[in-house]
C-alpha cells in the first residue's frame, strides 16, 4: 500500500568545489539546470532545481563549493552556502569516490557537525558520488571513510549512499533518501518548472560555463558574467509563417586582468567566437528563440577583492 501523503520541501547539496554537485542535481532533476565544469569553484550561485514526483516535491539547491577562502568573493561564496545551510530540511554532503577524504572534506565536515546536532537538527545525507570512477573494492572502502569521517566530528550521517550521476547509478535511490526527509506538505513550484531561477542568470551561467571550456587554471575564478539585455529585435518573428522571433541578448565578460582577457578573446578572436557558438546553442533551448548573442570581455581590476566592483558583479 503506497503511502497517500505528498512531501515537499528543500535539500542542499555541499561538498568541496568539483566534488560532482552539479552534475548531480542536473541528474536528479533529468534536465541540465546547473553548469559543469572539471574546474573547480564553477558554481557561483545557488541554483535551485525541482524535482516533481506524484508522492513529493524535491527542490534542489546546488551550492558553490564550501572552501578555505583567499579572497573577498570566497568568503562571500562560504556566507551564502551557510545561510543556505540554515534553511534547508535535508542536506546532502557530497565527497567523490576516486578521491581520499582530506582537509577539505574535513572542514565541511565540522561546518556541518553544529547543524546535526543543534536545536534544530537537519538530517545530513553522506553521497558518495563518482562511484563509476572506482572499483567495488575501493568503493567499499570509501564508505568506511565517509562512515568514520561522522564519528570524527562527534556526529552521525542519517544515511549514506553511493551514486553515479554519469551513469544513474542509485540517482533514483538518493532522490527517495532526500524525500523520506522533507515534511509532509503540497507543492511549492507549478508542475512542469525545472528552476526558479531567472532567465538572465541561466543565460549568464551559461555563458560562464563555454567560456570556462578548456582554459587555464586562473582563469576561472577571475571570470564573471553579466547579461545586459535580453531585447526581441524589431519586426523578427513572424508567427504566420512559423517563424520565431530573433532575441539579441547582450553579455559582458569581465576578467581581472589584460592578459585574461587575450586568453578568452583568442587569436583574431577565435576563441570568443568558439564560446559564442557554443553558448547560443543552450541559450537557445533555455529560451525557446532563435538568439544572436553579442558578446564583449572587459577588464575590472582585482574584482574578486573590491567590494563595490562585487556589488557591481551581483556578488
Amino acid at each position: 500500500m503506497t503511502d497517500p501523503t505528498h512531501r515537499s520541501g528543500f535539500a542542499c547539496l555541499v561538498g568541496r568545489p568539483n566534488a560532482g554537485k552539479s552534475t548531480l542535481t542536473n541528474a536528479l532533476v533529468g534536465e541540465k539546470v546547473a553548469i559543469m565544469s572539471a574546474r573547480p569553484q564553477t558554481t557561483r550561485h545557488t541554483i535551485r532545481g525541482i524535482v516533481h514526483r506524484d508522492d513529493a516535491q524535491l527542490v534542489l539547491v546546488d551550492t558553490p563549493g564550501l572552501h578555505r577562502p583567499r579572497t573577498l568573493l570566497g568568503q562571500r561564496l562560504n556566507d551564502l552556502v551557510r545561510e543556505t545551510l540554515g534553511e534547508v530540511d535535508v542536506i546532502a554532503f557530497c565527497l567523490p569516490a576516486d578521491q581520499k577524504i582530506g582537509p577539505g572534506d574535513r572542514f565541511i565536515a565540522n561546518q556541518l557537525a553544529p547543524l546535526m546536532t543543534g536545536r534544530r537538527a537537519v538530517p545530513v545525507v553522506a553521497v558518495v558520488t563518482k562511484a563509476d570512477l572506482v572499483d567495488r573494492g575501493a568503493l567499499a572502502e570509501h564508505l568506511l571513510a565517509v562512515d568514520a569521517l561522522a564519528r570524527e566530528v562527534e556526529g552521525e550521517w542519517a544515511d549514506i549512499v553511493p551514486v553515479s550521476a554519469r551513469d544513474g547509478y542509485q540517482v533514483g535511490e538518493l532522490a527517495d533518501v532526500l524525500v523520506s526527509h522533507l515534511p509532509e506538505g503540497p507543492e511549492l513550484y507549478p508542475g512542469g518548472e525545472l528552476t526558479d531561477e531567472p532567465e538572465q542568470v541561466m543565460v549568464a551561467e551559461l555563458v560562464r560555463e563555454a567560456a570556462l571550456e578548456g582554459v587555464r587554471d586562473e582563469l576561472p575564478h577571475s571570470l564573471a558574467v553579466v547579461v545586459e539585455e535580453i531585447v526581441e529585435r524589431e519586426g523578427s518573428g513572424d508567427e504566420g509563417k512559423g517563424r520565431a522571433p530573433l532575441l539579441d541578448v547582450r553579455v559582458n565578460l569581465f576578467v581581472e586582468r589584460e592578459s585574461q582577457k587575450a586568453i578568452i578573446i583568442g587569436r583574431g578572436g577565435s576563441r570568443l567566437r568558439e564560446v559564442g557558438t557554443r553558448a547560443r546553442q543552450g541559450i537557445e533551448r533555455l529560451l525557446g528563440a532563435r538568439v544572436y548573442l553579442d558578446l564583449h570581455v572587459k577588464v575590472a581590476k582585482d574584482w574578486q577583492r573590491d567590494p563595490k566592483q562585487l556589488r557591481r558583479l551581483g556578488f
